[in-house]
């Protein structure tokens, strides 16, 4: 049998619940992996909420949370290659599939090895965050020279945006609370304490021609305020604002295409995860409940080999 921890109905974190089930088998396209760390993300509250199901679905409950991980390959499907068993890898959950689990399903095209200079922490913190902003910097162009805001630049994706991008030559702006100053710096990005005064008017100070791209991790009224700084409206993404094309922005999903050269960045010591605080297996609900407060710094991580809260 395999523990997994999930959710019973849609709703709020009363649904939540432990529950043992027989260890998964892989689908034609997906992998099993023995989980030794997960990565924790906004969405995974958002997917049980049933704010993102489909309703002509019929889900199958209890339904495992998360939905990326990585670990040890056990099973291969029958129509995956480059994959076997005993690989270190990490990914994204296939459909249906959660990553809380002893064992996970990962669909294999949103599957990368890991480097052998990653931490199998590193490594669960990167399919989502590293993936989503990869993709992110590539819709936007970002090149040397440039100038990016990120409008809240504090969570997961914000960290890794910001160090992309400077790792690609931008200067980094970012939106966040003043309590953030210290790692918005240490990512080699400028914070605009939206706590400390207008951010138009910070902004316009420290850039009066105004921002070359913006990277919206906030939407909403905060999107709209900020987009009046973009030099070309195009150049907006958001992550989590569809009503971003109102102001001639894109609104994207996001991939895993750019994982593999996140992970590089990562193993050559470019790029940092940001992982300030882990959990262990035990402890998934206060790590999911830490997130959806809201008030994260950086990267939190479940740990299945560690015991005792880092």
């Amino acid at each position: 049998m395999s523990r997994a921890y999930g959710y019973t109905s849609y709703g709020g974190p009363e649904t939540e619940t432990w529950f043992d089930r027989p260890e998964p088998a892989p689908g034609p396209s997906e992998l099993v992996i023995r989980v030794k760390a997960i990565g924790v993300n906004p969405i995974d509250y958002k997917i049980r909420s049933g704010a993102m199901a489909d309703p002509q679905a019929t889900p199958a409950f209890p339904l495992v949370l998360g939905v990326e991980a990585a670990g040890v390959v056990v099973a291969v499907g029958s129509d995956v290659t480059g994959f076997s068993e005993g690989d270190a890898v990490m990914g994204r959950s296939a459909p249906e599939h959660g990553s809380y689990a002893e064992h996970a399903v990962l669909l294999a095209e949103a599957t990368a090895h890991k480097p052998p200079q990653l931490s199998f922490l590193q490594a669960a913190a990167l399919p989502v965050a590293g993936g989503t902003a990869w993709e992110v910097l590539e819709r936007l162009d970002i090149v040397e020279g440039q100038t990016l805001l990120i409008n809240g630049i504090g969570g997961g994706v914000g960290v890794m945006g910001a160090q992309l991008a400077r790792d690609r030559g931008a200067a980094v702006f970012g939106v966040g609370s003043a309590a953030k100053r210290p790692l918005v710096e240490s990512l080699g990005a400028t914070l605009v304490p939206y706590d400390s005064g207008d951010v138009v008017e910070q902004m316009r100070e420290l850039l009066p021609g105004g921002v070359d791209a913006i990277l919206d991790l906030v939407g909403g009224g905060p999107l709209r305020q900020v987009a009046i700084l973009i030099t070309n409206p195009a150049r907006i993404v958001s992550i989590v604002d569809p009503g971003v094309d109102e102001l001639g922005g894109t609104f994207l999903v996001s991939g895993t295409a750019g994982v593999p050269s996140v992970a590089r960045l990562v193993a050559e010591g470019k790029v940092d995860p940001k992982i300030l605080q882990t959990y262990p297996f035990d402890e998934a609900p206060q790590a999911l409940r830490a997130v959806e407060s809201g008030h994260v710094l950086g990267k939190i991580v479940i740990d299945l080999e560690q015991t005792t809260r880092a």
